[in-house]
Order: C-alpha cells, then sequence, then structure tokens
C-alpha cells in the first residue's frame, strides 16, 4: 500500500497525453504518417492525406459554440478547436494556445500556405498572437469566432477586411502535401496573394517571440523510501521568469523554496531552466541550506553539512497536459524529479541514507501568465 499512491500518481501523470509533439513540421510519430522508407513521392501522398484528415475532422465541429478555454464538443475556443482537430485526426497533441501554436508551428510565407496549415491573427493592439484558424485553400479558414455576428465555428475569408487587417502569418504543422492542391476540394489553389504584405512582413521580426511569462507553482514532495509513516516529505513551490526562444525552447530563472520534513531542513534554490517542446523542463542550480539535514536509517542518525554548493540542485519537470484558465494564462499539472547534493560530515557512506536525502519526486499544479 505504501507504493500505491506514488505509483497511481505516475500512471495519470504518464497516462495523460496521447502523444508528445516536439517539432513541427511533424515528419512521424503519429496517425497516418508515411513510413521511415517511404519514397518522397509517398511522403508527400500521406502528408496530403494527413491535412485531408485534419480538415475533415476540423468541419465536423461546424457549429459548436464559442466557449473560452472550452476543449470539447460542447464548446471551443480558437486554439481549442485546432487542437481538437488534430488530436481526432492524428491523435496528437498540440500546445494549448494561439501564441503557442504559433511559436510551435514553422513561419512559411503565405504563399506557400496549404489546406490544413495554421493562419495566425492580432485582434488587439498588445501586438501579441491573438486568433488562430485552420486554413482550407482558396483565401478561406475555419476557426472558432468569440465576436462579431458569428460566434462559434465558422468559416471566414481573408478577403474579409477584419481578418485582413488582423492576420499575422502562416504556420505549418504538416509537410508539405501535394504542392498547388487544395486537399479539401482537390482543385488548384488559385490566388495565393497575401491578404497584407506590411503585416506579412512583421510575422518575421524576433520580437514576435520574445515574450515574458511569470511562473509560480506549488508540490507536496514524496517519501519514496518511507523514511517517516507519511507518504509526504514536505514541499516545493517556486516563482520566477520564463521567455521562449524558437519554436522549441524556453530560457527560465526561478526561487524555489523547499521545505524537507524528513530532513529538518529549510532550501532555497535558484535554478536555470530550459525548456523543450511544451513538456519538459531542465533545470540546475546551487542551494541554500539553512539547518543541518539529519535523518534516521536503522536506528541511527545520519547528519549532514548545509550551505552553498555549485549545481546543488538538477532535475527534470514533466507537463503533460496545459489548460487555458485566463486571458494570457494557464494552468498545468506537473510531475518533478530531482537530485540535490550534500556534504556529510563523515566519510562512512551509506548508500541507503545519501540516495534517500539526494533524491526527491514531487506532483503538484504550476500557473503561468504572459506579462
Amino acid at each position: 500500500m505504501k507504493f500505491l499512491f506514488p505509483a497511481i500518481l505516475l500512471f495519470l501523470f504518464v497516462g495523460l497525453k496521447p502523444a508528445l509533439v516536439f517539432a513541427a513540421p511533424l515528419e512521424s510519430g503519429f496517425a497516418l504518417a508515411p513510413r521511415p522508407s517511404a519514397s518522397q513521392e509517398e511522403k508527400i501522398r500521406a502528408y496530403s492525406q494527413a491535412r485531408q484528415s485534419v480538415v475533415e475532422a476540423a468541419r465536423k465541429y461546424e457549429g459548436t459554440p464559442y466557449v473560452y478555454g472550452g476543449l470539447s464538443a460542447r464548446g471551443v475556443d480558437c486554439s481549442g478547436f485546432i487542437v481538437l482537430a488534430f488530436r481526432d485526426a492524428l491523435g496528437v497533441t498540440l500546445p494549448r494556445s494561439a501564441a503557442g501554436l504559433y511559436s510551435w508551428s514553422e513561419r512559411i510565407p503565405y504563399e506557400r500556405a496549404q489546406s490544413g496549415d495554421l493562419l495566425f491573427f492580432r485582434t488587439d493592439n498588445t501586438r501579441r498572437i491573438t486568433h488562430v484558424g485552420l486554413y482550407l485553400g482558396s483565401r478561406r479558414f475555419i476557426h472558432a469566432a468569440s465576436a462579431g455576428s458569428k460566434t462559434g465555428v465558422i468559416y471566414s475569408s481573408l478577403d474579409e477586411q477584419y481578418w485582413s487587417r488582423a492576420f499575422a502569418g502562416a504556420g505549418r504543422a504538416i509537410p508539405e502535401g501535394v504542392p498547388g492542391i487544395n486537399v479539401e476540394t482537390g482543385t488548384s489553389i488559385a490566388d495565393t496573394s497575401p491578404p497584407n504584405r506590411q503585416e506579412t512582413r512583421q510575422v518575421n521580426t524576433t520580437n514576435d517571440n520574445l515574450t515574458l511569462h511569470l511562473n509560480a507553482a506549488f508540490a507536496p514532495t514524496l517519501d519514496l523510501f518511507f523514511l517517516n509513516e507519511s507518504v509526504i516529505r514536505g514541499f516545493t513551490s517556486q516563482i520566477g521568469v520564463y521567455t521562449p526562444l524558437g519554436s522549441q525552447f524556453g530560457l527560465g530563472l526561478e526561487l524555489r523554496p523547499e521545505l524537507d520534513r524528513t530532513l529538518r531542513v529549510f532550501r532555497l534554490p535558484l535554478t536555470i531552466s530550459l525548456g523543450v517542446g511544451n513538456e519538459f523542463t531542465f533545470f540546475a542550480g546551487p542551494v541554500l541550506s539553512i539547518g543541518r539535514a539529519a535523518i534516521n536509517v536503522d536506528g541511527s542518525q545520519r547528519k549532514y553539512y548545509g550551505g552553498t554548493s555549485m549545481f546543488g540542485i538538477a532535475g527534470v519537470t514533466y507537463a503533460p497536459q496545459i489548460f487555458k484558465t485566463a486571458k494570457r494564462s494557464e494552468l498545468a499539472p506537473y510531475f518533478e524529479v530531482a537530485w540535490q547534493s550534500y556534504s556529510a560530515n563523515n566519510t562512512n557512506f551509506r548508500f541507503f541514507a545519501d540516495t534517500s536525502a539526494s533524491f526527491r519526486m514531487s506532483a503538484g499544479i504550476r500557473w503561468r501568465m504572459e506579462i
């Protein structure tokens, strides 16, 4: 029974996500993906079929009401609609916000956009990406609109003045299919002129990706070695800042206050983190320990010096799913493992005591807001 609780947590966090998406455009690892040994022609055909499947999945949601943060047939927002279409068609999970999809997808000129690509828009004065739709070819797209004469999942055109002015650029999620063909209709795409050339040029400026996010998180730490009667060893938290670097990476700086009831110490790690994709974050940094770590093993007390040590902590965080909660903010359950170094005041090394003092696992909630 002692191992049941951690095992359940691990199963839930690993099993929440049907697939991991690390880079765009998607070349493999999804339903309908071509075989690695396929010829170039076979790959192009397979990607065309994947694009068509995404479009067909999206069309099934026509008329679905707009619900901010919605992710079901009862209601969707703009990014939730895209996430559902790709999940239903290809079994993959995409970033959960319009800005996240923009950072994740491959930037392409509008002239190269094909049915199944993503179109991005700036609908306010912040210059941020605030809306996303699925391109159908011939300047038409399907999306979840939140305002206007019609709301919910509808069809619109880049010929409409509002969308022409708000257009920010196109992004690719799946490699090119059959060149110049609208997979929705099977006809050639005749009109590929950009709806707004000034907006299209601005898509490639580096400032679009230099956004700053505020992070906060809290999680109980688990006593995997069951040194005490309670499965909860203490807690860990964090507050920091994070900025995306390109489409797949991000850099962060965090202060991680942590209380360890088992070792009877309070620690203040200061870490630098590297985000990879939308799920994984690797972190490391020095730790300031307050109090002397002590642990009882077989009736004998093991003591450690506190203090600061370079790279006193290193670990990885896995966030299997991200949920939008409010404008430019999100919540994500996460699972984290970390190793923290200690210096013993004697040379009598004990594997169990030293390993249990250094290793920790936690599971909690992270909040992130764009500022």
